[in-house]
C-alpha cells in the first residue's frame, strides 16, 4: 500500500512539475512575443511608420493594445500641435507683414511733416512725439514678433562653432554709436584672445546686443565694457557697466517678461530684452547670471557651451 502512495505522490510531483514547465514556457514565450510586438510598435513610431489599423485586438495581447492606442493618441497630438504650430507661424507672419507698411507710412509722413519749416514749434514738437512713439511701436512690434516665433517653435537657434571674439566684436561695433551719443567709453574684447563655443551668430548676438544697449541705458558716466573668457565648459562674455546698479531684490525679477523697475520707468523699453536674452541662450544651452550692487554697476555674464 504504501509503494502505491509513494507511486502516486512521485506521479502527481511530475504532472505538477511538467505543468510548471509549460506554463513557464508559454508564459515566457507569451512575454517575448508581447515584448516584440511592443518593440515593433516603438520602432514603426520612431520612423513615423505606426498605423493603429496594422494591428488588431484579436491578435495582440490586452497591453500591446493598450500600448497601441496609447501611440495612436499620441500621433493624434502631435498632429494637432503640428497644425496648431502652423497656425501661430501664419498669424505671426500676417501680424508682421500688416503691421510692417503701416508704421513705415507713419514714420515718413512723421518725417516729412518735421521738414514743414511753417511748423510752429507746438506742431513741431506734436510731430517728434508722433515719430518717437512710431518707433517704439516698431520696436515693439519686433520684439514680440522674435519673441513669439521663439516661444513657439516656429523658429530656434541653430548653434553650430563660432568665435566668441567676432560675436562680441559685432554687437560692440552695433552700439558704438549709441554709446558715443551718451558719452560713454564702450570697450571690446582683447583683440588678442579668442575662444570657440556652440552656438547660433544671429539670435546670440540678439542676446548680447540686448544686454549692452541695456548697460548703455541705465549708465550715465563712465564705461560700458566687454570682455571674453573661458570655464572647463562654457565660454563666457562679460558686460560690466558703471551704471546706476540693481538691487538684490530686483535681480531675481528682471529676466521676467515686461518686467520694469519704477526706478527707470522713464527710460525708453518694454521689459523684454532680458527675457529674450535668457531664452536665446537658454535654447542653445547656457544661460545668463549677474553680479551688481546698488549704484556701483552691473556686471552680465553670458556662458555658451563650449562642445
Amino acid at each position: 500500500m504504501d509503494l502505491y502512495i509513494l507511486i502516486a505522490v512521485t506521479v502527481a510531483a511530475a504532472v505538477l512539475c511538467a505543468a510548471s514547465l509549460i506554463f513557464a514556457f508559454v508564459t515566457r514565450r507569451n512575454t517575448a512575443r508581447t515584448i516584440a510586438g511592443i518593440e515593433d510598435m516603438i520602432d514603426r513610431a520612431s520612423e513615423g511608420e505606426f498605423r493603429p489599423a496594422d494591428y488588431t485586438e484579436s491578435e495582440i495581447s490586452a497591453l500591446e493594445c493598450r500600448f497601441a492606442d496609447f501611440l495612436s493618441s499620441s500621433l493624434t497630438t502631435e498632429a494637432g500641435l503640428a497644425e496648431e504650430k502652423d497656425r501661430i507661424k501664419a498669424m505671426i507672419s500676417d501680424i508682421s507683414h500688416q503691421t510692417k507698411t503701416p508704421v513705415a507710412n507713419l514714420l515718413l509722413y512723421s518725417e516729412l511733416l518735421g521738414e514743414d519749416e511753417g511748423l510752429s514749434p507746438q506742431g513741431r514738437e506734436s510731430v517728434e512725439m508722433i515719430h518717437t512713439q512710431t518707433e517704439k511701436l516698431r520696436f515693439l512690434i519686433d520684439s514680440l514678433v522674435k519673441l513669439s516665433r521663439l516661444e513657439s517653435g516656429v523658429v530656434s537657434p541653430e548653434p553650430k562653432r563660432d568665435s566668441v571674439r567676432d560675436l562680441a566684436e559685432q554687437a560692440v561695433s552695433e552700439l558704438s554709436a549709441k554709446a558715443a551719443e551718451k558719452g560713454l567709453q564702450l570697450k571690446g574684447p582683447d583683440p588678442g584672445f579668442d575662444i570657440e563655443a556652440v552656438f547660433d551668430m544671429k539670435w546670440t548676438r540678439e542676446a548680447l546686443v540686448n544686454i549692452i544697449d541695456n548697460a548703455i541705458k541705465y549708465t550715465d558716466s563712465g564705461y560700458v565694457e566687454v570682455s571674453i573668457g573661458k570655464t572647463d565648459v562654457f565660454a563666457r562674455i562679460d558686460v560690466k557697466d558703471t551704471g546706476i546698479g540693481i538691487s538684490e531684490e530686483e535681480s531675481a525679477k528682471v529676466y521676467q517678461r515686461f518686467y520694469r523697475s519704477s526706478e527707470v520707468a522713464s527710460q525708453e523699453g518694454i521689459g523684454i530684452g532680458l527675457y529674450l536674452a535668457r531664452e536665446i541662450l537658454s535654447d542653445e544651452g547656457g544661460y545668463i547670471k549677474l553680479k551688481s550692487k546698488k549704484g556701483e554697476g552691473t556686471t552680465f555674464s553670458l556662458f555658451l557651451p563650449v562642445n
